[in-house]
């Protein structure tokens, strides 16, 4: 997916991140902490659910990129680890405050890194519907909750 600005409201609380030279990241992808770099949800290992992908990246969720970064670049980029972004969604009706995770790819085996979905379990959310949406939604606004920088949708960490 090419860069796209996701923010829309709400304090960002933005921290810098470092990238491996080898990963690309988009401006609006969700990404998570691998040990001590940034990386896009779709470079996380596949864990053989949705479920399970949903746990294992809103446990290391860091929040949304706000800079890219292209393979070769070595700097430190923004991310926000709060606020109000707009996400592409899948269907359903997304009520206020309603958890929200990442939504998997087509072929079931990994996560797309700029599309959310309805969770039904708080262990899988990054954040939760900031308006309500209806069934021929094509977008959600979704506050978003990093883990690794305040403890996520529960308040607490991985």
């Amino acid at each position: 997916m090419s860069d796209k600005m996701r923010w829309r409201y709400g304090d960002t609380n933005p921290v810098m991140s470092a990238v491996d030279s080898g990963t690309v990241i988009e401006i609006g992808d969700l990404v998570y902490l691998d040990t001590d770099d940034a990386k896009p949800a779709s470079s996380q290992a596949d864990q053989s659910s949705k479920t399970a992908n949903q746990t294992l990246f809103a446990g290391k969720f860091l929040g949304v990129a706000m800079q890219r970064s292209r393979a070769g670049d070595t700097d430190p980029i923004r991310v926000a680890t709060s606020g109000v972004f707009e996400f592409d969604c899948t269907g359903g009706t997304y009520e206020l405050g309603q958890h929200v995770g990442l939504e998997e790819n087509a072929g079931g085996d990994g996560l797309l890194d700029q599309q959310v979905a309805i969770v039904s379990a708080s262990a899988c959310a990054i954040g939760r519907a900031a308006k309500r949406a209806s069934t021929m939604a094509t977008s959600v606004l979704i506050e978003i909750c990093s883990t690794i920088m305040s403890g996520g949708v529960n308040g607490t960490t991985a």
